[in-house]
């Protein structure tokens, strides 16, 4: 995924698409930080690392576009929602809502979950499956759900 960014990069930089170069740029940056982190610690970043630091990414613009938004800052909320674009495109095809309700319930069936003190577990499958591919938060309020009616 790395030498895909940075294959991008080179190519937008060529092509001139400077918001594209900027978006790319701040993925790279915050790659090189977790790099840093991750080596203090003695780790290295795997894929599924990387997948999270991009949705990460991704919601932090969400609500950068949403407070842009409220403030009549247009040209803002536009500069962010053009980054989502870029690091979305980096990011495996999302589950439907249907899709992640059938992967709810094979987690819960898989874990044996019974009631709400499961819930960590039953999320921890998912996000051990499904890095990348849906939104915890709202995979979260789906287990809940489920486990609570």
């Amino acid at each position: 995924m790395r030498e895909k960014i940075a294959a991008d990069l080179k190519t937008a930089m060529k092509a001139g698409e400077r918001a594209k170069v900027d978006a790319l740029r701040l993925i790279n940056a915050a790659l090189k930080d977790k790099d840093i982190e991750a080596r203090g610690s003695g780790k290295t970043l795997g894929d599924d690392d990387v997948l999270a630091l991009l949705q990460k990414m991704i919601k932090s613009r969400q609500e950068s576009v949403e407070i842009y938004e409220k403030a009549g800052r247009t040209d803002l909320a536009d500069k962010e929602k053009g980054e989502i674009a870029v690091i979305s495109a980096y990011l495996p095809q999302q589950l439907s809502e249907d899709e992640v309700a059938e992967a709810v319930k094979a987690a819960i069936a898989e874990v044996g979950a019974t009631s709400i003190k499961d819930m960590g577990k039953v999320v921890a499958a998912l996000k051990s499956r499904y890095t990348g591919r849906m939104d915890f938060g709202k995979a979260s309020a789906a287990v809940k759900a489920a486990l609570s009616g």
